[in-house]
C-alpha cells in the first residue's frame, strides 16, 4: 500500500512542477536554518572543550551594587580579592578555576605587529578545565607564589609568533616589551566560549589588580562541586555568604549570583541580578521558532489544498468505488510526508554546505559547528511534525468533497 502512494505522490508532484518548486524551496530553507541554529545551541549550550564539568560546576561572573532610593546602580566584573577572601570560604568548593577578561598587547614578529589576547588565572584554572596539552604544562603554585614570568600559549599563537617549529618550551615570547618563558602549549579555544579562550595565560600575579581590595575588578570564577549532588548545597553557602559581605558606601543592596552554565547564558542574554532571564529567552526561542514553522506550514497547507481541488474529479472516482474517507485522508496525509521528508533531505544537504561555509569562514575563531546524531533528529523529527500539520487540515477538506460535485469539476 505505502509503494503505491508513494509512487501517486511521485507523480502529483511531477504533474505541477512550480507548485513542488515552491513546496520544497520553502520546507528544505526552513529546515536549513532550523538545523543550522539546533547545530549552534547544540554547540553552545553542551559541555564541550575545555570545560568538562559544567554538571557539577557554578559560575560567577559579575557583582552589582544597587542604590533603591536614587534608582541607580553600578555593575562589573569581581575582584580576585572578592574571590579570594569571600567565594573561596565556601566549604562545598573544591576547587575554584580563577581567570581575568582578555587583555591586549603587542608583539612583533618579522617586523609585523601579532595581538597577543592574554588571561591571569591562578593554579586551579587548569585542575577545573580540561585544556589539552600539545606540549610542556601548566604553571602551578609555586610559579605563582614567585610570581615568575612563565606563559602557556595556544598553537595558533604558537604557530603565529615561532613558526612551524617542533617546539618551544622554553622559549621566550614577548607582550608589551616584557618576556615570558613558554612552559606549556594548549589546544585551541573556540572563540564562542565565553571567558575561556585566549592566546595566552599566566599567573594572576603578574597583574596589579589582583592586589586591590575592593570588589569590583576584571576577574570570574569556576566553582567546581566534588559532585553534582553537592550544587545545590554549594549555590544556598553562596547565598550566605554574600550576606556577609559588607555593602559600600552610597549603596543599599548587593548583588552576585552563581548560576549553572545554562543559567548564566540566560542571566547574561535577557537577564539580570535578580532575573535569570530564562523565561524571556524561552519566551523568544519559542515564538521565533514558531513562527518560522507557521508561516511555511500555513503556505505548504495553501499548496496542498489547491493541488488537492485540482484532483477532485480524481477524488470523485474513488469516492464512487467504495474508497472511504479515512483511506483519502491517509493517503493524502501519506503523500505529503512524502513530500516534506523529500524537502528534509534537501535541507540536511544544504545544512551540511551551510555548515561547511561557516566554518571554513573562520569568522569565530576555531568555532567549528557539526551534525551530530542530536541534530539530525530533531531535523527529522520536525520534518514529521511539519508534514503532518501542513497534511491534516487540507486532507480532511479533501475527504468532506461532495461526489457528485467532484465528479463535474
Amino acid at each position: 500500500m505505502l509503494k503505491n502512494y508513494f509512487k501517486i505522490a511521485i507523480a502529483v508532484l511531477k504533474r505541477r512542477k512550480f507548485f513542488t518548486f515552491i513546496s520544497l524551496f520553502g520546507i528544505s530553507l526552513t529546515l536549513t536554518i532550523l538545523m543550522v541554529a539546533t547545530a549552534l545551541a547544540d554547540k553552545m549550550l553542551n559541555p564541550g572543550y575545555p570545560d568538562y564539568h559544567q554538571n557539577r560546576s557554578l559560575y560567577v561572573e559579575r557583582i552589582e551594587f544597587k542604590n533603591t532610593k536614587q534608582g541607580w546602580m553600578n555593575m562589573s566584573n569581581l575582584s580576585f580579592y572578592f574571590l579570594e577572601h569571600y567565594v573561596a570560604t565556601i566549604k562545598t568548593i573544591d576547587k575554584m578555576a580563577i581567570s581575568s577578561a582578555q587583555k591586549s598587547s603587542n608583539a612583533y614578529v618579522n617586523n609585523k605587529k601579532l595581538v597577543i589576547a592574554y588571561k591571569y588565572t591562578n593554579a586551579d584554572y587548569w585542575k577545573v578545565l580540561n585544556y589539552k596539552f600539545l606540549e610542556g604544562r601548566p604553571y602551578g603554585d609555586q610559579e605563582i607564589k614567585s610570581a615568575e614570568r612563565v606563559a602557556v600559549i595556544s598553537k595558533e599563537t604558537k604557530e603565529a609568533y615561532f613558526g612551524d617549529v617542533k617546539s618551544v618550551i622554553g622559549q621566550y615570547i614577548s607582550a608589551d616589551n616584557i618576556n615570558y618563558r613558554v612552559i606549556g602549549v594548549v589546544e585551541n579555544v573556540p572563540g564562542s566560549v565565553r571567558n575561556l579562550t585566549g592566546d595566552m595565560y599566566i599567573p594572576y600575579t603578574l597583574s596589579t589588580d589582583s592586589k586591590d581590595t575592593g570588589l569590583m575588578g576584571t576577574y570570574n570564577a569556576i566553582l567546581l562541586a566534588r559532585s553534582e549532588d553537592d550544587i545545590p548545597k554549594m549555590k544556598k553557602e553562596f547565598a550566605q555568604m554574600m550576606k556577609k559581605v559588607p555593602i559600600p558606601p552610597d549603596f543599599d543592596k548587593i548583588y552576585c549570583n552563581a548560576d549553572g552554565f545554562k543559567t548564566s547564558l540566560t542571566r547574561r542574554l535577557a537577564g539580570n541580578s535578580t532575573d535569570d532571564g530564562l523565561a524571556r529567552v524561552v519566551t523568544v526561542g519559542g515564538i521565533f521558532v514558531l513562527l518560522f514553522l507557521l508561516l511555511p506550514t500555513i503556505n505548504l497547507v495553501n499548496i496542498n489544498i489547491t493541488r488537492i481541488m485540482e484532483r477532485s474529479s480524481e477524488i470523485g472516482v474513488r469516492k464512487a468505488f467504495g474508497a472511504s474517507s479515512k483511506t483519502l485522508v491517509y493517503q493524502f496525509i501519506v503523500e505529503n510526508l512524502i513530500l516534506t521528508l523529500l524537502g528534509g533531505i534537501i535541507g540536511v544537504f544544504l545544512s551540511v554546505l551551510v555548515i561547511y561555509l561557516i566554518n571554513a569562514s573562520d569568522y569565530i575563531s576555531n568555532f567549528n559547528l557539526s551534525m551530530n546524531i542530536t541534530v539530525l533528529f530533531l531535523s527529522l523529527l520536525t520534518c514529521v511534525l511539519f508534514g503532518l500539520i501542513s497534511g491534516v487540515y487540507p486532507a480532511w477538506r479533501m475527504s468532506k468533497l461532495n461526489i457528485v460535485k467532484a465528479l463535474k469539476s
